[in-house]
């Protein structure tokens, strides 16, 4: 790999499509996030980090694990490259029968799982947080409050496969849209049903089984637009080819069950330890991950999910040039984002956190707690955001299995280091060693494929990584000085401080650009065609 003053020869043809398609998805996504934002906000100020927050979080994240499992990891990996071969060569019948069968036989497997999770909550929270068993009380409020939220996995399960559908389809916004009324929902709960019931976790419950309601409902129009609304059937005894095509789904479904939910596996892991830690302790693990997934969901998964469908076709038709030069795009705007996104949430992570949530049941204690824990996990985000972009290189080649090598060796280098690290950081142990981890994946991933020879690098990158990494050092340099003594920003007002941090934001963006600018960084041969 040489270096040279630009990123040419320039990604591949279609990469501007790519680029509006990562920036709609993107911009929707954004929106979500920014209602997420204030759907936290209002959390913190309801319960802060109290035994009810615990509760709630946990009973949350467990339907939220098997969404990513089910959902957006393991079935969008095996799906999309699928029906993506299908629309290729199959004729509209055939490719509508496949969806059919496929919706059909995901919801069944999704009821009976419902089913269970239902009936079977004491024991699903014994098992992913024990702690919480020395607290009677918080123990019964989660599994109360699971009852309520493992519903929710049946729905947006649905909804994942209908993001499938459409995002083969070329349509990106409407699916990135659909958390926003999750992140509603859960506001409108927080305000008004708290009044009507025994304790907030089980309003905000109510408010996550309403909008996984509202979000399937949500998706029907596009889907009939796109004319392919699902008509479950199962099926059974069909020895189509559809049917095979259905099979070969689940087939692939299996190993990326694991694969593409090593990240949410590392955090029910961090879940499960953090239940023997002080109250809050599962709190301030939330609270500094949902920061760290803003840069996360905007770019990074909405970069992954727009390449998976561009990747599949580009293999589906043996271009292999073209599938190494997507990966090798998609790999730089990771680095270009990533890097500076991680400088700006270390170096602004207390002005932030006591901007966003120091209100209310939010003490002064979570925010130093939190922004520890969220400097911990900033350091893995370039990490998190490559392996969005690397595993679509094995998905599209309908290679599973090999991410969950990666995986496994990642989980277990997750949980010696949690067990290492707890004892003596606590729960910033717990970010830390999720972080590495996701080090851990990426390098594995990469290293695979660039020994299946399916990624070949283009030339420019240790200079590019240079300019970028040097600028976004600069730039968190800029930002720590400006940001000051933190204990200064908890006397602040509401105003002063987002109009302090904003200020600091938009400056530290002045500063990255400008220093990419006198560096003689190109960007264009990225987004041209």
């Amino acid at each position: 790999m040489s270096d040279n003053n630009s990123l040419e020869p320039k990604a591949a043809g279609g990469t501007k499509a790519l680029l509006k398609s990562t920036a709609a998805f993107g911009s929707m996504t954004t929106i979500s996030r920014i209602t997420g934002l204030f759907r936290d906000i209002i959390l913190a100020q309801l319960v802060g980090s109290t035994f009810i927050a615990d509760a709630f979080f946990v009973a949350f994240r467990i339907p939220n694990f098997f969404r990513r499992i089910f959902g957006e990891g393991a079935f969008s990996a095996a799906f999309v490259p699928v029906y993506t071969d299908q629309r290729r060569v199959a004729s509209p019948a055939d490719s509508q029968k496949f969806i059919d069968l496929v919706t059909g036989r995901l919801g069944l497997v999704l009821l009976l799982i419902t089913f269970v999770g239902v009936l079977a909550s004491p024991v699903l929270v014994s098992i992913l947080a024990p702690g919480f068993k020395f607290d009677l009380v918080k123990f019964q409020v989660t599994v109360d409050s699971l009852r309520i939220t493992f519903p929710y996995m049946l729905f947006i399960c649905l909804v994942a496969l209908s993001a499938g559908i459409l995002n083969t389809c070329g349509q990106f916004a409407a699916p990135a849209a659909t958390p926003i009324l999750l992140n509603l929902s859960l506001i409108a709960s927080a305000l008004w049903v708290t009044g009507y019931v025994d304790n907030a976790a089980i309003a905000l419950s109510i408010g996550v089984f309403a909008a996984g309601v509202l979000q399937l409902l949500f998706q029907v129009p596009f889907l009939v637009r796109a004319k392919a609304m699902p008509r479950p059937r199962l099926g059974l005894k069909d020895k189509s080819e559809p049917d095979k095509k259905a099979r070969e789904v689940y087939k692939l479904m299996i190993p990326a069950i694991f694969g593409s939910s090593v990240a949410q596996l590392n955090l029910m892991i961090n879940t499960f330890i953090a239940s023997f830690l002080v109250t809050g302790s599962v709190s301030w693990l939330y609270y500094s991950d949902r920061l760290m997934e803003f840069p996360l969901g905007v770019f990074g998964v909405a970069l992954g999910t727009v390449i998976l469908p561009r990747l599949s076709k580009e293999h589906s038709k043996v271009q292999t040039e073209e599938f190494s030069r997507l990966l090798d795009w998609g790999l730089r705007w990771c680095c270009l984002v990533s890097l500076p996104a991680t400088a700006g949430l270390i170096a602004l992570s207390e002005p932030i956190m006591t901007t966003l949530f120091y209100h209310g049941a939010f003490t002064s204690l979570d925010v130093e707690m939190s922004a520890l824990a969220l400097v911990a996990f900033s350091t893995g985000l370039v990490a998190l955001v490559a392996v969005r972009v690397l595993s679509p290189g094995f998905f599209a080649r309908k290679n599973t299995k090999t991410p969950v090598r990666a995986g496994v060796i990642s989980m277990l280098v997750n949980t010696i280091l949690s067990i290492a690290l707890v004892f003596w950081l606590k729960h910033i142990g717990l970010a830390l060693a999720t972080s590495v981890a996701a080090f851990v994946n990426a390098g594995l991933l990469l290293y695979w494929l660039l020994k299946d020879n399916a990624y070949k690098p283009l030339s420019g990158w240790v200079l590019f990584l240079i300019r970028v990494l040097g600028a976004s050092v600069v730039m968190g340099v800029v930002l720590w000085w400006s940001a000051g003594d933190s204990s200064v920003w908890l006397e602040y007002g509401i105003v002063e401080r987002i109009l302090n941090l904003g200020t600091r934001i938009l400056g530290g963006v002045g500063v990255f650009c400008l220093c990419i600018l006198l560096c003689g960084l190109k960007i264009r041969p990225l987004m041209k065609k």
